[in-house]
């Protein structure tokens, strides 16, 4: 049976730490828990600009989830990781059925993996070409096929989008398929101002993850939570907690200071 511990409950969130040789000066990479970028089987490149804009709350951003591919992450930059101590959970995201298992079995095979984070929270599938898992049986079905090719004892996170109306559902068809834990909270459905779909991410995020990571923990008690959302402090790490998440995710605030986690995780084991 997988198991997840984590301690301090705090984790970079995927896409926001880089390679994470980006973070070396602002973090002690041995202390670090990472998400990698969501990787496909093939490389994917980055689309044309604009891709980030600045909102109230937060950012809205698309990406085509531009990634180097798994060979080359296998080969590069998960042994770097490796060697600098990170405890590295590898985020996937493929087209089809096919591609996730095949992600899963390459992964999980690959030494220093602690564990594997299946996105099933883009924001637009059908516009990145990617397997559109928003239907709780479509989740269940993409969580099912990388359990099935991963070693029993490597935790399978799946992460949901904070969909207050369908979280709970989802999360319990991801549960029976086989996830050791659900991660509840990423971008929002949303646009750029020329119109093409894009994702909220920040601050404006952080009440609805909230609700949800509540939503689920209160139905599923028995499921580790992940809260994911607008984290900028402390002390949304300690509501998260008390709403019923076992760790927390840092994500957007990282790309404005990336000493967020380390000041995060200080104040945590300050004041617990």
């Amino acid at each position: 049976m997988a198991a997840l511990t984590f301690d301090p409950p705090l984790m970079v969130a995927a896409g926001c730490g880089g390679t994470g040789r980006e973070l070396a000066p602002y973090v002690d990479l041995e202390r670090l828990t990472l998400v990698t970028r969501s990787l496909t089987l093939a490389p994917r490149a980055s689309g044309p600009p604009p891709l980030l804009e600045e909102s109230p709350g937060g950012l809205v951003l698309r990406t085509p989830l531009w990634n180097p591919g798994l060979a080359e992450f296998l080969a590069t930059e998960l042994p770097w990781l490796v060697r600098a101590g990170v405890r590295v959970f590898v985020s996937v995201v493929a087209a089809s059925l096919a591609e996730y298992a095949e992600l899963a079995r390459r992964v999980g095979r690959a030494p220093g993996v602690a564990g594997v984070e299946v996105n099933l929270s883009v924001p637009d599938p059908a516009g990145t070409g990617l397997f559109d898992a928003r239907e709780p049986f479509h989740a269940g079905s993409v969580v099912g096929a990388v359990r099935r090719e991963v070693p029993g004892d490597l935790p399978v996170l799946a992460k949901l989008r904070p969909d207050v109306s369908r979280v709970v559902e989802t999360a319990r068809a991801v549960v029976d398929a086989g996830a050791t834990a659900v991660v509840v909270g990423n971008a929002l459905p949303a646009a750029l101002a020329d119109g093409r779909p894009a994702g909220l991410s920040g601050p404006a995020v952080r009440p609805v993850a909230l609700r949800c990571v509540r939503d689920v923990a209160q139905v599923l008690p028995r499921t580790p939570v992940v809260g994911a959302g607008g984290v900028t402090e402390a002390g949304h790490v300690r509501s998260y907690l008390a709403a019923g998440a076992v760790a927390v995710q840092v994500g957007t605030a990282m790309l404005a200071d990336p000493t967020t986690y380390t000041r995060i995780r200080s104040d945590l084991e300050e004041s617990p």
